[in-house]
């Protein structure tokens, strides 16, 4: 049976556990208390287990919460974040007490990230994708660019303001010398509607 030999802190504040003289994995402070161990504990495979286990799951919540503190993210974004350091089982723990902890919100998330990237001029088809990207999942991401692409009360369409201010920005040179059909192809290639793109050529007839 491995025997606790060394228990030694490590300089980011963890307990690194050695049994029978060589590392093993480290444990956060409130885990080795409750697991209540001494060195020349006896530990049986079970208990070696449970406690990698318990050291993965806490290593994943803290690595959740750094994720956290740099901005904010949606549920399945920092799952597959934390799937690419973590097993699922600890990815999924770390993100279910992030929401417990009221630091996930999904609805809220896809609506300001929505909002940043029509100020961005992005189409109605690239925000939904970059939502689905970010781990929004179908429902809310169409409810939320639906929302989103409103029209004003004033009867404007967000989406055809959009494209307006695109093609001034970036493609007034084309229009002048007559490239409608270049615009027309950069225009869908960014995901804007055969509607919107036809009237807001139509603008500079």
């Amino acid at each position: 049976m491995p025997r606790l030999t060394q228990i030694k802190e490590t300089k980011k504040g963890r307990l690194a556990l050695f049994l029978d003289g060589e590392f093993a994995f480290s444990l956060d402070e409130d885990t080795f208390a409750a697991a209540a161990l001494h060195q020349d504990d006896e530990l049986e495979d079970w208990q070696i287990e449970e406690l990698r286990k318990k050291s993965e799951t806490r290593r994943a919540l803290d690595k959740a919460m750094d994720y956290l503190s740099l901005r904010d993210h949606a549920a399945g974004e920092l799952y597959q974040k934390l799937c690419r350091k973590f097993d699922a089982h600890s990815a999924a723990y770390a993100v279910a007490r992030a929401g417990e902890l009221g630091l996930l919100n999904d609805v809220s998330f896809a609506r300001r990230r929505a909002a940043e990237l029509l100020r961005k001029r992005k189409s109605r088809r690239e925000i939904l994708n970059d939502l689905s990207a970010k781990g929004i999942d179908r429902d809310t991401a169409a409810d939320v660019v639906e929302e989103l692409f409103a029209e004003t009360d004033d009867g404007e369409s967000p989406e055809l303001e959009t494209a307006r201010a695109l093609v001034q920005r970036q493609y007034a040179a084309k229009l002048a010398a007559g490239k409608r059909d270049q615009v027309a192809a950069a225009l869908a290639r960014r995901g804007f509607s055969h509607a919107v793109i036809r009237e807001v050529l139509s603008d500079d007839e």
